[in-house]
């Protein structure tokens, strides 16, 4: 085999990966589109039902990543987990309720960037801290 064939099969097999690794990354964003839909989805019944039945919604407030400070927010909503560092508002957006710590934060407080909300909260991390979004919700709802 001569260089400039090696050379062309090395590109040729470095687009084939490119290429794969395109279609792989594409597949698994729209999974996360689907999740993000169906627990969106699982938002919107939790605030019909809410609006009816209570309970009322709290106001959030952002915590420090250490946890240390908590920070004001101008949100309003319901904290799913227990720590409260996870949170959709009142209009059904979704929220993880941690920033870096801030001295300037601790005087005029923070606004978080909702996010599109998982299907687990969670996933991936410690056995233990995920939580699907449905039992979340029911859990704010035995309150």
């Amino acid at each position: 085999m001569t260089d400039q064939t090696a050379s062309d099969a090395t590109a040729r097999w470095r687009e084939e990966r490119r290429a794969a690794a395109a279609a792989h990354g594409e597949l698994l964003a729209e999974r996360q589109r689907a999740e993000s839909a169906r627990a969106q989805e699982l938002i919107d019944a939790f605030l019909i039902r809410v609006a009816r039945l209570g309970p009322q919604p709290v106001e959030l407030s952002a915590r420090s990543y250490d946890g240390r400070a908590r920070y004001r927010t101008p949100l309003t909503g319901w904290y799913l987990r227990r720590d409260e560092t996870v949170a959709i508002d009142t209009t059904g957006k979704f929220y993880v309720l941690t920033t870096p710590p801030s001295l300037a934060a601790r005087f005029r407080g923070v606004t978080p960037e909702p996010s599109a909300p998982p299907l687990v909260i969670g996933a991936g991390g410690k056995d233990g801290e995920s939580l699907d979004m449905s039992e979340a919700l029911r859990r704010v709802l035995g309150r």
